[in-house]
């Protein structure tokens, strides 16, 4: 049985969802490198690096090969270099438009209208039952 495409782009974006992943893939986008490389720029414990390698290599990702005694990483397609250019160009349209809001946020005088729950003069509270009317 197959599974759905959106189940498997979750999956795909699941993988991208650890930092480690992301800085692997950011180094792989220049070519090539041996694990060693990665562990020199990472600075995470090599049995980390490890665990976050095979995910990469599952998910394929990435691939890997060895070149002599050194074990090397490479990105799998150039698309994977695309996805993570359109997840800077979408985080910079994202943050750029939160910035915006920001700083209309801090220079716009508050509008007229109704005051907001959190900003209500709070009532007096007693210790005990509230009183009946007409008691």
């Amino acid at each position: 049985m197959s599974v759905p495409l959106y189940q498997a782009k979750a999956e795909l974006f699941r993988t991208l969802g650890h930092p480690v992943r992301i800085r692997v893939l950011e180094l792989l986008q220049d070519g090539p490198k041996p694990v060693r490389d990665l562990l020199a720029v990472i600075e995470v414990e090599p049995s980390n690096l490890s665990q976050q390698l095979a995910v990469l290599r599952r998910a394929g990702m990435v691939t890997s090969y060895r070149d002599g005694p050194l074990v090397m990483y490479s990105l799998s397609t150039p698309d994977v270099a695309d996805l993570l250019a359109a997840g800077r160009r979408i985080l910079g349209t994202v943050l750029t438009d939160r910035d915006a809001l920001l700083d209309e946020l801090r220079t716009a005088p508050d509008p007229p209208g109704p005051v907001a729950a959190g900003d209500r003069p709070r009532a007096h509270v007693t210790n005990g039952p509230p009183a009946r009317p007409g008691r």
